[in-house]
């Protein structure tokens, strides 16, 4: 006898706007709970105390995930400047205390221009990189310190919005693997002095936007209400900027089944990944164009 799949079939994307104190996956079991839906994942970890932009994909929308990775983020800081903690940020412990820097914003943007471009980070011990199979912050905590190579990142845009010392406020809008606690230390660091990470807002990832974001409590109300299906974004939001290619009939049947279709809608590109619709704009899936075939790569199988 098969077993009975538990949850319903939701397929969407919700733009959580995750409060401080829940883990990513905390939050999207809480939001995943709410919908009863049956399979649901996010892109992105935020850590716990930070707040912001934390996408959830269910259903389907898992599907688009992988084309996120990659995706452009940006965030809101504070930190704290004269005090070093564990972790980077206030749930670590004091390690470390140094005087204030006696500058002006002016220095001190002069100072974070040092950090916009291409540079390399070392990863923080508490982060959830593995090695041997096992994430950082596990032998961080047994008080264990694992060598680091630096990483690639960009830094696109930093910007300077509070500057009270020892109140440090900046946004950055950053590449993939950034970590915001170590930009934060980095600068503390070019300014003389020590720092930590006391606020983090994500504001951007991708396509999403902050203004989109949903709190916690309104979807927990929609819910009461029945009226959570207006929170749902449709299974390929991720990728506003590919086009959409709409095949009907026989084709639209073809791609449901795997099978290349014949990609006849004008203004089609020649070739490239696009999103498929049917006549009626449901998503089918995303495709690959190639000798004016759309080739299936992802199918969403939307009833079920």
């Amino acid at each position: 006898m098969s077993r009975r799949r538990r949850g319903d079939p939701v397929h969407g994307v919700v733009l959580l706007d995750k409060p401080a104190g829940l883990s990513s996956n905390q939050a999207l079991q809480r939001v995943r709970h709410l919908f009863n839906a049956r399979k649901a994942g996010h892109t992105g970890t935020l850590d716990p105390f930070a707040t912001g932009l934390l996408p959830l994909c269910f259903g389907e929308a898992s599907k688009t995930t992988a084309f996120l990775l990659d995706a452009v983020k940006a965030y809101r800081a504070v930190a704290i400047l004269g005090e070093a903690t564990t972790t980077g940020d206030l749930d670590g412990e004091p390690i470390a205390s140094e005087p204030l820097p006696q500058v002006n914003p002016d220095a001190v943007r002069a100072v974070m221009a040092q950090f916009t471009g291409e540079l390399e980070q070392v990863p923080p011990m508490y982060s959830a990189l593995k090695f041997e199979g096992k994430p950082l912050y596990e032998y961080a905590r047994q008080g264990i310190e694992i060598p680091r190579q630096p990483r690639p990142v960009t830094i696109h845009e930093l910007e300077l919005i509070e500057w009270r010392p020892p109140r440090l406020g900046f946004e950055v809008v950053c590449s993939k693997g950034t970590y915001v606690r170590t930009l934060a230390e980095d600068i503390a660091s070019a300014l003389g002095t020590v720092g930590h990470l006391v606020a983090l807002e994500r504001l951007q990832v991708g396509p999403f936007r902050a203004e989109d974001m949903v709190p916690l409590e309104a979807l927990e109300q929609a819910a009461k209400v029945g009226e959570l299906g207006q929170h749902l974004m449709p299974v390929d939001a991720g990728l506003p900027d590919w086009p959409v290619v709409v095949i009907d009939g026989p084709g639209s049947q073809a791609f449901r089944n795997g099978n290349p279709a014949p990609a006849e809608t004008e203004g089609a590109p020649a070739s490239g990944w696009v999103r498929v619709r049917d006549v009626a704009r449901i998503p089918l899936g995303l495709g690959e164009i190639a000798d004016g075939m759309v080739h299936p790569k992802r199918v969403f199988q939307l009833d079920g």
